[in-house]
């Protein structure tokens, strides 16, 4: 069954090993991504939710490093991941991967990567298959989507500033604050493409996972430290 969705954002200077002395500056939200993904640390399994290039499914026996982000970090999805540390490993893995060995060591985490263009229909239609999946048996499990706001928030940020980032953003937060998964099913693939809120994909399979209100939703963490909105929240079914 569903204990809970947790979200959280996917920027790798979550880890702190790769962001040197500038640490400190992320502490914040790093201890918030952690004390949401405790609330579903006693579960058997997480099913991950994050966006990518393409479609892809990876298993909770693979392992990958952070090495490409500047840091040989290495992280598994699992107690049983197995093999050679993978560099080309999903970035919503890694951070699967680096979250589970920090908060959740027992867990087995399957990631499913969403392309960023994905269509609303494909992603709410992923999330009524996920929770379905999610439901079956007594087993706890735990529904993670690793997902950024707006990429355009400020001048600094990684896809410069855009003026229709904010009101977007903003309607994101209240979203999500509220519960409402159709208002995150109704966000604009076109606007969201165009403001680089390339986690659009992924809350709209969260959208597609609470076909009802949440019973329970609690944000904890809620900025742009470098003009990318940041989320972290848990639902409750």
């Amino acid at each position: 069954m569903l204990t809970a969705a947790v979200f959280v954002p996917s920027p790798p200077l979550l880890v702190p090993e790769l962001n040197g002395l500038a640490a400190n500056e992320t502490d914040e939200l790093r201890s918030a991504a952690l004390a949401a993904v405790s609330e579903i640390g006693d579960c058997t399994d997480w099913v991950v939710v994050g966006t990518g290039r393409a479609v892809e499914r990876i298993a909770a026996t693979a392992s990958g490093t952070f090495r490409g982000y500047g840091a040989d970090v290495r992280v598994g999805l699992g107690p049983d991941a197995t093999g050679e540390a993978d560099p080309e490993l999903a970035l919503p893995a890694l951070i699967a991967g680096w979250l589970r060995g920090r908060a959740a060591p027992g867990v087995r985490a399957e990631v499913h990567v969403v392309p960023v263009d994905a269509g609303r229909d494909e992603c709410t239609g992923l999330g009524q298959r996920l929770r379905a999946e999610l439901d079956e048996g007594d087993k706890r499990r735990g529904l993670l989507v690793i997902a950024d706001g707006a990429a355009t928030l400020t001048a600094k940020a990684p896809g410069a500033f855009d003026a229709r980032a904010e009101a977007v953003e903003t309607d994101l937060a209240a979203a999500l604050a509220a519960g409402d998964p159709s208002a995150l099913a109704a966000l604009d693939p076109d606007l969201c493409a165009g403001i680089v809120l390339d986690g659009r994909a992924a809350w709209q399979v969260l959208a597609g996972a609470f076909t009802t209100a949440p019973s329970a939703v609690k944000i904890v963490y809620r900025g742009a430290p470098y003009g990318v909105g940041y989320h972290v929240g848990t639902w409750r079914p």
